[in-house]
């Protein structure tokens, strides 16, 4: 479903031959070596995994907060919101809560008090449910975002009111947020143990969101399986995310530090920080690593380019298309604008061609372009991509010798923001 092209590298002919002995030992390692993943591979079979009583009972969840909410507050942060953030943009457009009921917010990753006060307002103007979403239940922004919104639940509902509208998703059996939801009543959802936060948007973290939104969330996991089943039986260069992770290391090997993922589709934008995320938080360490960053043409042609085309070249661009868009629009007949020639032009045809200038001009001055087509703006597209970037970057940190899975360096600025808020340590 997923497709990825490497024309456009320039890289040397034979990179493919060299990087597949590799991607292949990269490959069965992840599928057969326990150690490998450190028990957080669940990511791999999950698609196919997914019990239908977790997946109803996501889907009954859902119809309840549709029923008597008018807003649903998702609290998270990173791996817990971000991915589920994307699926909306990506299914409804950056503008879905300008259209959609309920609306769906998200919290957690800030703690500015103007941002959360509005917020509380406009959550408190009507129903509203509350979905936490937090492995631990300790990670401070989340947890102090979750008590403004349970004190407002409760003060507004009643402590058994608002337990009725309280979801937490967390892990199946420990921590402190698994304990509280006991203690209070809440529903439920279980991150699965084995799966990191970043490889968690096809489990309750991104699909009681996506539900509740209206999405279909068998279409999404259907997406996902049918990328699954055909990327991990392909032991080949023929493998798009076998392709995508040695092109990205062929790169980084040749001295390219940046990667820019490009898209010229606003509901795609949501979707490049939890990719961002992805690959950011699995691949950089021990000093080394791509670094993850994302524009949006034609915008930032006008504020980028001049560096992408003429600067540093320490980056390459990997292009996501989108081959069937939502919509249609042509260009009406105006006088004056000197625009005469574009008249009766479909719009999505004026952006395909800027791509293929941009395209042009940056690997005329020397930019490596990889490009990934996506088949179009829907569940099965959505799922099959989260897979497709999750197996690359899982493939992609063993290439550089680390493991993908953990997060070292996050855990150690949480360890000093606790010493200097005077958290206790257990």
């Amino acid at each position: 479903m997923i497709r990825f092209d490497s024309t456009h590298a320039l890289l040397q002919a034979n990179w493919q031959q060299a990087m597949a002995p590799r991607l292949a030992a990269a490959h069965e390692s992840l599928l057969f070596d326990a150690d490998a993943g450190v028990n957080a591979t669940g990511w791999l079979r999950q698609p196919e995994s997914m019990d239908l009583r977790l997946l109803n009972h996501v889907r009954a969840a859902a119809r309840q907060i549709r029923d008597d909410s008018e807003s649903l507050i998702v609290i998270g942060v990173g791996g817990s919101s971000l991915g589920a953030r994307a699926a909306l943009h990506f299914l409804q457009g950056p503008h879905h809560t300008l259209r959609h009921r309920p609306r769906i917010f998200f919290a957690g990753d800030t703690l500015d008090p103007a941002a959360l006060t509005e917020l509380l307002e406009l959550a408190a103007s009507g129903d509203f449910s509350v979905n936490i979403v937090s492995k631990s239940g300790a990670t401070l922004e989340p947890a102090s975002v979750f008590r403004l919104f349970r004190t407002l639940l409760e003060k507004k509902y009643g402590p058994g009111g608002a337990a009725k509208r309280i979801y937490a998703t967390t892990d199946p059996e420990k921590g402190l947020l698994r304990a509280m939801a006991r203690e209070n009543g809440w529903t439920t959802f279980p991150v699965p143990s084995d799966i990191g936060g970043r490889y968690s948007v096809l489990t309750p973290v991104g699909l009681l969101p996506m539900a509740v939104a209206g999405a279909d969330v068998a279409a999404v996991l259907a997406g996902a399986r049918e990328e699954m089943e055909k990327l991990l039986s392909n032991r080949s260069m023929n493998n798009a995310a076998w392709c995508y992770a040695g092109a990205r290391n062929a790169l980084y090997e040749n001295g390219r530090r940046t990667e820019l993922l490009i898209s010229t589709c606003p509901s795609f934008a949501a979707m490049t920080d939890w990719w961002k995320q992805l690959f950011g938080e699995s691949e950089g360490k021990e000093g080394g690593g791509l670094f993850p960053a994302a524009a949006s043409f034609p915008g930032d042609l006008h504020s980028l380019g001049q560096f992408i085309q003429d600067g540093t070249p320490l980056l390459f661009e990997t292009v996501v298309r989108i081959d069937r868009p939502l919509a249609s629009l042509k260009l009406p007949a105006a006088s004056g604008d000197g625009l005469d020639f574009l008249t009766g032009r479909e719009l999505g045809e004026v952006t395909e061609r800027i791509l293929d200038g941009v395209l042009l001009a940056h690997t005329e001055g020397g930019v490596p372009n990889l490009l990934i087509r996506v088949p179009a703006l829907d569940e099965a597209s959505f799922g099959a991509l989260v897979y497709f970037f999750c197996l690359s970057c899982a493939l992609s940190g063993t290439l550089q010798g680390v493991n993908p899975f953990d997060q070292p360096g996050v855990e150690t600025y949480k360890k000093k923001v606790s010493e200097l808020l005077g958290r206790p340590t257990s």
